[in-house]
């Protein structure tokens, strides 16, 4: 699919302003140019690529992976000259080839580190190849401060080791004869200066032609003259040749060094595009991040939704002003095809039909936009617009002539893939012929299958909207007793144009309205009147509607609640449930097995024990059977049958295990505490007043008296004596 969209549409729905507002954020004039640049993207496939890596920058600012930096200096034309046969550029264009060379690389190498966060940059990053040998070949020549290396050559390492002994010479031969000269007297109270870039003797005027050398000069008042020491000259003549020599070496270096960098000419102006790319992107994403913007749903089926919808442009000049702006919600399907908007001027239908066709084309040019992130739209192949006085000076068309050429544009381009949007649709001519004509175009463009948005003051326009199926009246909102305007945008109901009310606020005598009114055709301001009684009686509607939406909506939240402790609760009194009925199985084994156990206790009958517990398990099988009958009958099911009967048969040798062992267990037990008791019963002293019997007998008493071995037991009645051996205690005396 390849999309057409005019620079007409552009300049009426202001994209250049918004393109302004995004290149602020560019941190490269070359991103700004590729800003400014931007148009809307044809291939469908390129425009979901562009509007992912946007939406990916964006991403990043709410996590911890911030896309690197990727700063970058214009070496366009470094690139140009590099590229020219036996050329060289000097050393810091080699150093900025360097460093974009080595930001191209970091960048590549964090999109495949985090390719899950950023694939589409990732992808995009890996048409580029990675390689250090850029930046490696420029780095062996030159250092960090943009000098050449001394080993960058042997002939350059040489020269620079004999300009440095030059250097020491010349400071030495002119330190010699600076002393020669101011033990002689000849020089003034200076004694030294520097002249082009050459260090002289200050020598007095008088003594000139007694100090050897080379004049080069003397001060203002003539009485000082400059001169080079003759042994000084000799040195320094060595030197510049030198320097020369050094130059050259420099010049044959920097052109190797270019003849090695050249082949990678094409991956070099694929870094700067890349950069230049990557800025633009994040200039895009920094955008949305101030506007609170979105990647909304691209739906395949045409329709637009865009909820809580602003008008970029008028939300930072508001914000600016720190004015609220009001956001609209738009929706355009099959079954409300074209909307007609009407009502008073100065309401908001201009900015909320010019909104819908910013935030369409700013999409379609891979620019997230500030709506809700539940909206979703379609690419449309054209966006078509007519907005504004479009009076040509120039051309010598009226405004009506104009907007009939528009017309006839429109009727030519427009098919089911086209947005359009028309401004105070119809005007520019006699009403009523102008009208029927602009009825004649909304049938056309509603044959044809388009979506649209047009703003109109005509009421023929109006009936016909509610006349044809799938286009809907709209009216931007008017507070019935201020007439101000709300700014909202309202389905279903065309406006009134509110036209002599306005009149009245704005002072206009009552009986110049009235005779208006008399000019007009009584129908016309009935049928207005009507509208303007309708559209006060909808906005009260409209307000107990929302009070009541706000009511249904806390009233949801709260059944949902409920209904969300209620499942809790049934969840847990299920657990309840499952768990109890674990536990009462449990507690009637337990009970059976404590039942046999004790009977085998007391008995100490082991084979009844077995032919007890033998007949309990045979009838909990029984029982199970009962249950859970298994009436083979193929003989696959015969043989499941023999496999659960066997799987039985183990579990009761199983159990019969366990039981036998918990048997041993209990005695070991039993054996221990008795052991324990006794232990402690023999240990323990006896005191007055502890409660007690004599073993074997049911009687209790309290101690009275104890004669070392013997113990006087008092039983209320009668007392009596006894060994300490044969007491059995039954309650310690309380402190």
């Amino acid at each position: 699919m390849r999309t057409n969209i005019s620079e007409k549409t552009l300049q009426d729905l202001e994209f250049s302003t918004v393109l302004q507002h995004i290149s602020e954020f560019c941190i490269s004039s070359l991103g700004k140019e590729k800003i400014f640049e931007t148009k809307p993207i044809q291939h469908r496939k390129e425009l979901f690529k562009e509007l992912h890596l946007v939406d990916e920058y964006l991403s990043s600012f709410e996590s911890e992976n911030r896309v690197p930096n990727h700063g970058f200096d214009n070496i366009i034309e470094n690139v140009k000259r590099l590229a020219i046969e036996n050329s060289f550029i000097e050393t810091d264009a080699f150093l900025k080839i360097a460093t974009t060379s080595l930001t191209v690389n970091e960048l590549i190498k964090f999109f495949k580190k985090f390719q899950i966060q950023f694939p589409t940059f990732y992808e995009l990053s890996q048409e580029i190849e990675f390689t250090t040998f850029v930046d490696d070949e420029i780095k062996k020549i030159i250092d960090i401060s943009g000098e050449v290396k001394n080993n960058a050559s042997p002939s350059l390492k040489q020269i620079r080791r004999d300009i440095n002994n030059v250097r020491g010479k010349i400071g030495a031969s002119f330190t010699s004869a600076l002393s020669k000269a101011i033990a002689a007297g000849h020089l003034d109270d200076i004694k030294e200066t520097v002249v082009d870039n050459q260090r002289v003797l200050a020598v007095s005027a008088m003594h000139r032609r007694k100090v050897a050398g080379s004049l080069l000069g003397s001060s203002k008042s003539g009485n000082i003259v400059y001169i080079a020491p003759q042994a000084t000259l000799s040195y320094s003549r060595e030197y510049q040749n030198l320097v020369y020599e050094e130059k050259q070496e420099v010049v044959k270096i920097l052109r190797a060094l270019a003849t090695t960098i050249r082949p990678c000419v094409t991956l070099l102006n694929e870094y700067i595009q890349f950069l230049i790319h990557t800025d633009a992107i994040g200039a895009k994403a920094k955008y949305a991040l101030e506007m609170d913007a979105i990647l909304p749903k691209i739906s395949n089926n045409k329709k637009i939704f865009f909820k809580n919808a602003y008008h970029p442009v008028l939300w930072k000049k508001n914000k600016e002003q720190k004015i609220n702006t009001v956001a609209q919600t738009i929706k355009l399907d099959k079954k409300q095809q074209i909307i007609v908007i009407s009502g008073p001027n100065a309401g908001g239908k201009s900015i909320t039909l010019k909104t819908i066709g910013l935030l369409q084309i700013m999409v379609q040019s891979g620019i997230l936009i500030p709506v809700d992130e539940r909206s979703e739209t379609y690419i449309f192949d054209t966006v078509l617009t007519d907005i504004g006085d479009n009076q040509s000076i120039e051309n010598q068309l009226s405004t009506y002539s104009y907007r009939l050429k528009n017309m006839r544009y429109f009727l030519r381009k427009c098919n089911e893939n086209t947005l359009f949007l028309i401004d105070e649709f119809g005007t520019g001519s006699d009403p009523e012929l102008g009208g029927a004509l602009a009825e004649i175009f909304l049938e056309e463009f509603y044959h044809k299958k388009a979506f649209g948005i047009i703003t109109t003051h005509y009421s023929n326009l109006k009936v016909l909207a509610n006349e044809l199926e799938n286009v809907t009246n709209a009216n931007m909102q008017f507070d019935e007793r201020t007439l101000e305007p709300l700014y909202r945008l309202f389905i279903g109901q065309a406006g009134s144009s509110f036209t002599f009310e306005v009149a009245q606020k704005n002072g206009i005598p009552y009986s110049l309205i009235n005779k208006a009114k008399k000019r007009v055709e009584t129908e016309k301001v009935r049928l207005d009147k009507t509208i303007s009684k309708l559209q006060k009686e909808r906005n009260r509607l409209q307000k107990n509607s929302d009070n009541l939406e706000k009511q249904k909506s806390k009233g949801q939240e709260h059944l949902d609640s409920l209904q969300e402790k209620e499942q809790r609760i049934q969840d847990k009194l299920s657990g309840f449930q499952e768990l109890y009925d674990q536990n009462q199985k449990m507690l009637s084994l337990g009970r059976k097995t404590n039942e046999l156990l004790n009977k085998y206790f007391q008995t100490n009958n082991k084979k009844e024990l077995n032919v007890n517990f033998n007949k309990w398990v045979a009838d909990e099988k029984v029982r199970h059977v009962k249950k859970n009958p298994i009436k083979p009958k193929t003989k696959a099911q015969k043989q499941k049958a023999k496999v659960v009967a066997k799987q039985i048969q183990e579990t009761i040798k199983k159990v019969e295990k366990e039981v036998l062992e918990k048997v041993v267990e209990v005695r070991k037990e039993k054996k221990i505490e008795a052991a324990k008791i006794a232990k402690e019963k023999s240990e323990y002293i006896y005191k007055i007043n502890d409660r007690v019997r004599i073993i074997d007998s049911n009687s209790v008493g309290t101690i009275d008296r104890i004669d070392k071995k013997s113990v006087t037991i008092n039983y209320g009645i009668f007392t009596t004596k006894t060994s300490l051996e044969k007491l059995e205690l039954v309650e310690k005396a309380k402190k």
